[in-house]
């Protein structure tokens, strides 16, 4: 209980994470629910239903038929006026696999206070994925690392969170990587999320999102929230999104290095914007498809951030 206590009070930290860590995530997990959220968001990205499998009485929505729906289920109404197949589906008919989708490249291997982006979105999607399986659902994941994409495929069973576990470890550990990159780009990375993702599903991205663009990643995010309900985790430090105070700070991206003068307050103003501007962006193009965002501190507890969209008791 002490390790709940832990995760839902204080941040995680250090450059790097472990597995006693990870496995320690499963009991904060014990109090959250990815099948419930908070109304307001509930709301904004649609209902939720349970996972169980089996054909129930309680009515949940209407969708467009996919081959191997059950003919019986289609509603006819909806069919006839959209010209388009759609069918019934029942909240114990609904299978909810979750696919988290993990970045752990160079860009996220930074932090100034409690510990690094990559160790924070580490032990965030240790504990959601403990989180799915309390719940009955199937996990799997792709994991972005700086040389690696790992995609694991969803399963319901204790060995398959501990393999996402220890994948997820290895590619935090390999950070910093120096050599050239063959990393996927966030645009990769949602193109993969198409081809492996069951429609239905729950995608969850934790990220730092360095490489968002509109342009390029919007529509392949739009076609995924179509058939998938999808939570954004957008992971930041306190530095990048205030400057430090006046004077000149060498830093180093694992190659080469620079300086940075924050004496100068438009350099500063500017070097504060670029973060912001990243996330209002993201929450934007989210928020027009209904698709909740979790803005993430390195300094905040992973418990503290979870709890508004998924705090519920079992």
């Amino acid at each position: 209980m002490m390790s709940a206590q832990r995760q839902h009070n204080e941040a995680p930290h250090g450059a790097y994470t472990d597995l006693p860590r990870l496995l320690e995530a499963r009991y904060l997990a014990r109090q959250l629910d990815l099948h419930t959220r908070n109304a307001a968001l509930a709301l904004l990205a649609g209902q939720q239903s349970s996972s169980r499998r089996g054909r129930g009485l309680d009515f949940d929505e209407v969708r467009k038929y996919y081959p191997g729906d059950d003919v019986r289920s289609i509603d006819w109404r909806v069919t006839a006026r959209t010209s388009d197949p759609h069918t019934k589906v029942f909240r114990e008919e609904r299978e909810r696999p979750v696919l988290i989708a993990l970045d752990q490249r160079n860009s996220l291997f930074f932090g100034s206070q409690t510990c690094f982006k990559s160790v924070y979105a580490a032990e965030l999607a240790a504990v959601l994925a403990w989180t799915a399986l309390e719940g009955g659902d199937r996990v799997g994941g792709l994991i972005s690392a700086e040389h690696d994409t790992i995609e694991l495929r969803p399963k319901a069973s204790r060995s398959a969170v501990l393999h996402f576990l220890q994948r997820s470890l290895e590619a935090n550990r390999q950070l910093p990587n120096r050599s050239p990159s063959t990393a996927m780009a966030m645009t990769q990375q949602l193109v993969a999320l198409r081809r492996i993702a069951r429609p239905g599903s729950h995608l969850i991205l934790i990220s730092d999102f360095a490489d968002y663009s509109t342009d390029a990643d919007l529509k392949h995010l739009s076609s995924l929230a179509r058939h998938n309900r999808i939570t954004v985790c957008f992971i930041s430090d306190p530095l990048e999104l205030q400057a430090p105070r006046a004077g000149v700070y060498p830093f180093t991206d694992g190659s080469s290095t620079g300086q940075l003068d924050t004496t100068s307050k438009t350099l500063s103003e500017a070097y504060e914007l670029i973060v912001k501007q990243r996330l209002q962006t993201l929450q934007t193009d989210c928020r027009g498809l209904g698709i909740p965002v979790i803005a993430c501190s390195t300094v905040d507890p992973i418990g503290k951030v979870l709890r508004p969209l998924f705090g519920g008791s079992r």
